[in-house]
């Protein structure tokens, strides 16, 4: 096993390889929104939540750290991937030593949560870290379609992963470390039980108009309509997490702007960014539409491909004369992420020449709101045996054919 090999190669980690197999033969527990916001403000307790995380949070690491493994050895080979696998190494070994240790003693529960914050923080730069290894491979060996197809796969489930555990860990931190946010004094932990999507929605947008006028000096202004088909008159609020909410949001109301902007720098008004929020039986759903000019149906997937992305390397570019938030480009896909983490989803619907919509789905009932996991099994490994095989569907030829010669008739 590649990954075992270079485990071994390391000093003092011999044991990982081990932890690693044992801990991938479980299959991740996911929790609904109601079960965490049910665990958080009925008395929650600090010595069940530790019992559960200590066992669930290797698990979780387990499960995708078996699947790094299926990667290209020579993205493996890449300096930022290496970094990477030996963060995830030191905190699947740091949790799994408080195994064995007394859930009734004050201070492993004091060291437990410690150790969360130490590897959410040693975490913080996951993202950048493997997207720079992307791009270090891409330079280096160029794209093919099979290496994309099982790139694409493993980082969606990659990022999920660190989604959940990252949610899981703030949700323990958060509860357990003796304070309240005076912000948000309601929430529990990073779930906010009645969340104001119109609040996120107009926060998101002001952050965007500011960082768009720094930028291109205007900005579209925005339309909102509010439907609650449950009760006209009330509010739209479910139960969800705002950070979450903003983050895809904020993609969408940047990505919206420049278009806007761009497509109209000659025009002496722009036309707004139009938003529609929707609150059902089951789903609540926002719609954004701008009138940026569109892009191909062909380019659409694209957007979310991580090994397609177009926009340059942070690390190469002077990042003063980039638009706003220039990065990866990683910006959608990993929003797309964040929808479908409760079982909602992402997707944009574009008329090249006109305009735009993008439309967020998320779960009205927090028992439907379940966290969606990666897990290992032969599934997953199919997934990263299979190879490009010929499509069966006629690929359409750039000559006609000249049917006056053919000795074929109908």
């Amino acid at each position: 096993m590649k990954f075992a090999q270079f485990l071994l190669k390391s000093s003092s980690v011999s044991g990982i390889p081990k932890q690693v197999e044992r801990f991938a033969k479980f299959s991740p527990s996911p929790l609904s929104m109601k079960q965490f916001i049910d665990f958080g403000s009925a008395d929650a307790c600090e010595k069940t939540s530790f019992v559960f995380l200590r066992q669930e949070l290797p698990v979780r690491l387990a499960n995708i750290m078996k699947e790094i493994d299926f990667l290209p050895d020579k993205l493996l080979g890449t300096p930022s991937l290496k970094l990477l696998i030996s963060w995830y190494s030191q905190s699947l070994m740091e949790i799994v030593d408080f195994l064995e240790k007394d859930p009734d003693d004050k201070d492993v529960l004091t060291n437990f949560t410690q150790t969360l914050v130490n590897v959410r923080n040693r975490h913080n730069n996951v993202v950048p870290t493997m997207a720079q290894g992307v791009v270090e491979y891409k330079e280096a060996f160029g794209v093919d379609p099979v290496t994309n197809q099982n790139v694409q796969y493993f980082l969606d489930r990659f990022y999920m992963s660190r989604i959940s555990t990252r949610m899981l860990m703030n949700q323990h931190t958060l509860i357990f470390d003796g304070s309240v946010n005076p912000a948000h004094p309601k929430h529990i932990g990073s779930i906010d039980p009645s969340c104001d999507v119109v609040e996120v929605i107009k926060d998101a947008y002001d952050t965007s108009k500011m960082l768009c006028e720094q930028y291109y000096l205007t900005s579209p202004d925005m339309e909102i309509t509010k439907v609650n088909s449950k009760n006209a008159d009330q509010p739209l609020h479910i139960v969800y997490v705002p950070s979450h909410l903003y983050h895809m949001l904020f993609e969408l109301f940047k990505n919206a702007m420049r278009a806007t902007v761009e497509t109209h720098e000659t025009s002496p008004t722009l036309p707004p960014i139009k938003v529609r929020v929707s609150l059902g039986t089951e789903d609540l759903t926002i719609k954004m539409s701008d009138k940026g000019g569109g892009v191909p149906l062909r380019k659409i997937e694209r957007l979310f491909s991580y090994m397609y992305s177009t926009a340059p390397s942070p690390v190469h570019i002077d990042n003063s004369r980039n638009a706003p938030l220039a990065g990866f480009g990683y910006g959608l896909p990993i929003s797309r992420l964040y929808a479908k983490y409760f079982q909602g989803d992402l997707q944009l619907y574009s008329m090249e020449g006109y305009g735009t919509s993008a439309v967020i789905y998320l779960k009205a009932l927090s028992s439907e709101s379940v966290e969606r996991l990666p897990v290992f099994n032969k599934s997953a490994l199919r997934h990263y045996q299979t190879s490009i095989e010929a499509d069966d569907w006629c690929m359409p030829s750039k000559d006609p054919k000249k049917l006056g010669n053919s000795k074929w008739t109908l």
